[in-house]
């Protein structure tokens, strides 16, 4: 990260699609001790499994840090010099704070601000759910919605943003506005 001197990156990416696998390249890349903020909770066997192989692929310097509602308050306890945070992942707090009937909006508005205040490096890990079919039950609509203004709100937020689709990243942010020559 220290190459594009960024201190914020939100990579955003589909279902396996290899974004938590870029997050945690990068984090194991850097200088510092990488911390996880893991934001799932294991309601049912194939949850327990998915955070059992999540798990199983860091490695040991990793501290975990498990917080599936307070993650602004986590971030701004665990950001420091000597570390870099990986949100993993947005989607699963963001559904979290939905069956708690949190306010989402002002939720997301906490977290994408608490970015600029952070004493050290953080990347977000988060789905991309707007490119696929409108969902069919009310539900659904609130949490797409709501994750789409996640999303946009830390894309704003952050220094940079990557696109991971098929393993491969695609560089969003910082890039350059289109400029038309008349």
């Amino acid at each position: 990260m220290s190459a594009l001197q960024i201190r914020s990156l939100l990579v955003l990416g589909g279902a396996r699609s290899g974004k938590s696998r870029y997050a945690q390249s990068l984090a194991e890349s850097s200088a510092v001790r990488p911390v996880l903020i893991a934001t799932a909770q294991a309601h049912d066997a194939e949850m327990t499994a998915r955070i059992a192989r999540h798990a199983a692929e860091r490695a040991p310097n990793w501290m975990l840090v498990e917080e599936p509602l307070e993650l602004a308050s986590a971030l701004r306890r665990e950001a420091g010099v000597d570390r870099i945070v990986v949100v993993d992942c947005a989607t699963l707090w963001l559904s979290n704070l939905l069956l708690q009937e949190a306010d989402l909006a002002k939720e997301s508005e906490e977290l994408a601000h608490s970015v600029q205040s952070l004493a050290g490096p953080v990347i977000f890990v988060s789905n991309e759910v707007g490119s696929g079919i409108v969902p069919e039950n009310a539900l659904a609509r609130t949490f797409r919605d709501a994750q789409g203004r996640l999303n946009q709100a830390l894309a704003k937020a952050c220094d940079s943003v990557v696109l991971v689709t098929a393993g491969l990243a695609l560089q969003l942010k910082p890039a350059e506005e289109p400029k038309f020559r008349l």
